[in-house]
């Protein structure tokens, strides 16, 4: 079983670099991402709660977002392994996560950290913006998940790096660039 969490600030490409890692290596791609909008989109009370946070650029609690793991986990118990997208985004959820899957037998083998500067961050969100429409991707918005992830996220990979686990990648280049990079790491283990 191969674990990896896909890591880094608001629009370095961790949802897109999952998806194709999660079909390159056979992993269940669980981004806390897309089933909080998922929630929101079907109105259930965890949707309802999540949006209040999501539309000020706040994280959800951390309650809320490990039951969502737990629960997503234990759905796929036949999984070869998993990518984790947006969680954990603080170090209390990271030891949540570690004791999770070690409870289950298993542990994180990666955090892959995608590099990108603030500019192209922001460049990239606000053309996502564009595109989907999203309310969570106004100028506002954008620099306050950016502070937030500089501020919060940012002990994770120390927590990672203590373990051995942490693996920088530049997030810089064409979506095929980057996706060999990280490829390049997990192949090499």
């Amino acid at each position: 079983m191969t674990n990896l969490i896909i890591f880094g600030p608001p629009g370095s490409g961790k949802g897109t670099q999952a998806v194709k890692l999660s079909t390159s290596f056979g992993l269940v791609h669980l981004s806390t991402g897309d089933i909080l909008r998922q929630a929101i989109a079907n109105r259930t009370p965890l949707g309802e709660k999540a949006k209040a946070y999501i539309d000020k650029g706040e994280l959800v609690p951390d309650e809320d977002v490990a039951q969502m793991v737990v629960n997503a986990v234990d759905r796929n118990t036949d999984a070869g392994g998993f990518i984790f997208d947006g969680f954990p985004r603080n170090v209390f959820q990271a030891e949540f996560l570690d004791r999770t899957l070690k409870e289950r037998g298993t542990s994180i083998h990666y955090l892959i950290a995608l590099e990108v500067p603030r500019e192209e961050l922001i460049k990239r969100l606000l053309k996502r913006a564009e595109i989907e429409n999203r309310t969570d991707d106004n100028l506002q918005v954008i620099e306050n998940r950016i502070k937030v992830y500089y501020d919060q996220t940012i002990p994770v990979i120390d927590h990672y790096k203590k373990q051995g686990k942490y693996y920088p990648v530049n997030g810089l280049g064409t979506i095929e660039e980057v996706n060999r990079r990280i490829g390049d790491i997990i192949n090499k283990k």
